[in-house]
């Protein structure tokens, strides 16, 4: 059973419908957590990548990468983002450069290839967007965001919260 559901289970003073409905939903967003995290190495997979140089590839694709703020932001380490440019680099789908704006750092850029890949990713995406998602109406799919949207504030705002409280007062 997932922690979150763990936690749940203690007597909290709710129960009934309501309660088995809020446990059905956190089961539900564990399995579309799963799910889509398996797709998504697929279809990186059916490039010959892995989802973690995807991302880094997606990264570098936009303007001004920095391998480190990409590291933090991702709460990984930039030794482990190295790894992965130093892959991507040997399968030619990045190049490396002298930066223009600091001369101490490496400035990145999807080649021709890399361009490519990408491009059949999003076909990919697309095509399952377009058999999966375009299935739902457009009141289903607006409800899904509101809600998702709503949940997603909420949890981030749990995240934040608890990060505060391990990091302790400020001296």
């Amino acid at each position: 059973m997932s922690p979150e559901l763990e936690c749940a289970k203690g007597d909290t003073g709710q129960t009934g419908p309501i309660r088995r409905h809020a446990l059905d939903a956190v089961r539900t967003l564990g399995r579309l957590a799963t799910v889509f995290a398996e797709r998504r190495k697929q279809l990186a997979e059916s490039v010959g990548l892995t989802d973690q140089q995807w991302q880094v590839l997606e990264e570098v694709q936009a303007e001004h990468f920095m391998p480190t703020l990409f590291a933090q932001k991702r709460e990984t380490s930039a030794a482990a983002v190295s790894k992965i440019l130093r892959q991507l680099l040997e399968k030619g789908l990045v190049v490396a450069s002298v930066s223009e704006r600091d001369g101490r750092q490496r400035a990145y850029e999807v080649t021709p290839r890399g361009l490519e890949l990408l491009g059949r990713l999003r076909d990919e995406r697309e095509a399952v967007i377009a058999q999966v998602w375009m299935s739902y109406g457009e009141g289903e799919l607006e409800q899904f965001s509101r809600f998702g949207d709503n949940l997603a504030q909420q949890l981030e705002g749990l995240v934040e919260h608890r990060k505060r409280h391990l990091a302790g007062p400020k001296p």
